[in-house]
């Protein structure tokens, strides 16, 4: 079967996939374009895609019978693909859940540490050789351990980054979920105004049409002048030019970003203030993440194959 790799991949993962299939390499680090996409469908009987990779209801709708019968998409987020459009061209979409999830929990940390101590600011200052030595009052930033966070989405990141918060900086967790969770260690469960009004708020829900602005400007009205924003889920949860009138407006302390609305492009505004800490969305990269996501989407695309039921099926 004909696979086509839409990224360059680590090697093992490359080695693995080529071992099975005929392998097609696009070694490049843009999305696929519009015509590459519809190509996809056509000339392939697998495609590996990842973030970016727009298949949705109009490249369907463009190649209605397409060859192609998998998309095993290389990420745990799948707001790129239209599964249900995909289903009805009898087009199988597969995930690679779990392998993410301590990473990009770290990354929230991250984050969190970044923004409240100016870290990334204070680098910035010295690396520019404008720090003129140790002072009480230098830079002064917020403390973080015996706060309060706010967890959006308390799916396996959203947990992971609560156990991190909990244990690890005695933090007072409270969360809003769609669905009832009771976890095994101290976090509240409450109203979306309520874990906003939090002193860190940390986004970790999935991406989708049901997440789309979540965080907007109204949201936004329930955190505290002293709070901070964490985003770690998709760019499009958070509504960037409301993001932007609330830091301008001293409404909020602060924000950390690894994801961005249209991404790879940022807001000017977003990177001229100094109270902003921006990733250029590095969640998963650790080499031993991205091979065991690449491992899993081949032993997605290898079941598929096989008429097996691939273990991470989004679209039964």
């Amino acid at each position: 079967m004909r696979l086509l790799l839409t990224r360059r991949l680590p090697d093992r993962v490359v080695e693995a996939a080529a071992d099975r299939f005929e392998v097609v390499l696009r070694d490049r680090v843009e999305p696929l374009t519009p015509g590459e996409l519809r190509a996809a469908l056509r000339d392939f009987d697998l495609v590996l895609p990842t973030l970016g990779d727009r298949f949705l209801a109009d490249v369907f709708a463009d190649v209605p019978a397409p060859r192609a019968r998998m998309l095993a998409n290389f990420g745990v987020g799948y707001n790129h693909i239209d599964v249900a459009a995909a289903k009805a061209a009898g087009v199988v979409v597969t995930n690679t859940p779990g392998a993410v999830t301590d990473a990009t929990a770290d990354i929230a940390l991250a984050l969190i540490l970044m923004t409240a101590r100016r870290l990334g600011e204070g680098e910035r200052v010295l690396r520019a050789g404008k720090w003129g030595g140790w002072g009480p009052v230098q830079m002064l930033g917020t403390h973080v351990t015996g706060k309060t966070v706010g967890i959006l989405g308390f799916g396996r990141i959203g947990q992971a980054i609560a156990r991190r918060c909990h244990f690890g900086f005695g933090m007072q967790v409270l969360f809003h979920n769609r669905s009832a969770v009771t976890p095994d260690f101290p976090a509240r469960q409450v109203d979306m105004a309520t874990a906003m009004a939090a002193d860190f708020v940390v986004v970790a829900v999935p991406g989708g049409p049901a997440t789309h602005h979540l965080i907007d400007a109204k949201a936004l009205e329930n955190m505290t002048k002293s709070g901070i924003l964490v985003n770690i889920s998709r760019g499009d949860v958070v509504d960037e030019a409301a993001l932007i009138d609330a830091l301008r407006g001293g409404r909020i302390a602060g924000a950390g970003l690894d994801v961005y609305e249209f991404e790879p492009k940022v807001p000017e505004a977003l990177a001229e203030m100094e109270n902003v800490t921006l990733l250029p969305h590095l969640g998963t990269a650790c080499l031993e993440v991205r091979e065991a996501m690449g491992m899993l989407a081949v032993a997605n695309l290898i079941a598929f194959a096989e008429r097996r039921t691939p273990p991470n099926l989004l679209n039964p």
